[in-house]
């Protein structure tokens, strides 16, 4: 992911005029191209994205997956737009056509080298601030997921490897097996 050499920062507004390919994702102001994701990064997103569909069957939350734009401030003047790889949302008031307006529930971001650094680093920072009460960081590299758990203003981080279940703390009751995630 890097950063468009470019003077100018941007707001929401410019966002929503720019193409849709190729993709950014705007922080701070600055835009960052997306790259493409490996195919790996898309199995992983696609069994993730699956269980948490199923789950959600009975359950009035909603998830989506990345194209999804999730603008964490709550007027249009910010400046940060963000495409997490997994989006869960359970107030639906923050729902309008072009995504989510507020803080998700719970977001899940699976590492790319490319972008690594932002999700562990920027995007960790951004969602803390938010209020995003659960976030995953998973990497293919290690089969790991660092699960980040809000409280009192702070993310309280449990690593889990590729033979361990993670239990939700947003969405109670689903529990997700790794060995099956991080499959070949």
């Amino acid at each position: 992911m890097s950063v468009l050499h470019s003077q100018e920062k941007y707001t929401y507004e410019d966002y929503l005029q720019w193409d849709d390919e190729p993709r950014y994702e705007l922080i701070d102001g600055l835009p960052y191209a997306m790259a493409a994701p490996t195919r790996r990064h898309q199995q992983i997103v696609g069994r993730l994205f699956n269980q948490i569909f199923n789950f959600l069957n009975q359950h009035p939350c909603e998830v989506y997956v990345a194209p999804f734009s999730v603008y964490l401030e709550a007027s249009e003047a910010g400046d940060t737009v963000l495409e997490p790889d997994i989006t869960v949302i359970c107030d639906p008031n923050k729902l309008d056509e072009r995504g989510c307006k507020g803080a998700p529930d719970f977001i899940i971001e699976v590492l790319s080298p490319s972008t690594a650094r932002n999700d562990q680093l920027v995007k960790f920072n951004k969602y803390l601030k938010s209020g995003v009460l659960e976030y995953w960081i998973v990497n293919p590299e290690t089969n790991m997921i660092q699960t980040c758990l809000l409280n009192e203003g702070k993310y309280f981080l449990t690593p889990y490897g590729e033979e361990s279940s993670i239990n939700s703390f947003v969405l109670e009751g689903l529990t997700m097996d790794l060995a099956t995630i991080f499959a070949p």
